[in-house]
């Protein structure tokens, strides 16, 4: 199963934000994108990640999964120096799933403005814990 989630990249790049197989939800790199189409709250890293998350949530709900499913987390972030504002709203959503996570420093992402890109991996309950 395909989820889309309307992001103008999708189409010209040709991924899916999403992609189920089985048990298995692949979240692809999703970057803090606004209702219209624009760079989320640019300059502010908790704020991003947090805009991130809420679009990985809602292509896992799509999937027929949550947040609670997710068993890794890979951070892409464009300043180093930004690791505890995007660790701590990373931790407000993960804070009690604790998934194996990594955060790396990228020379630049797609948007300029983008100072992080985040992508998960999910299983669902029953079928691989």
């Amino acid at each position: 199963m395909n989820i889309a989630s309307g992001s103008p990249y999708e189409p010209i790049i040709g991924f899916s934000r999403a992609v189920r197989i089985g048990d298995r939800v692949a979240v692809g790199g999703t970057a803090p994108i606004g209702p219209d189409g624009k760079a989320f709250a640019p300059g502010d890293p908790a704020a991003q990640t947090r805009r991130c998350l809420e679009i990985i949530e809602q292509a896992l709900a799509e999937a027929g999964a949550g947040m609670e499913h997710v068993i890794r987390t890979r951070m892409f972030v464009t300043d180093a120096s930004h690791w505890e504002e995007i660790g701590k709203a990373h931790g407000e959503a993960f804070g009690d799933i604790r998934p194996a996570s990594t955060m790396v420093e990228v020379s630049g992402l797609l948007d300029p403005d983008w100072l992080v890109e985040i992508e998960v991996d999910a299983i669902l309950p029953g079928t691989g814990d």
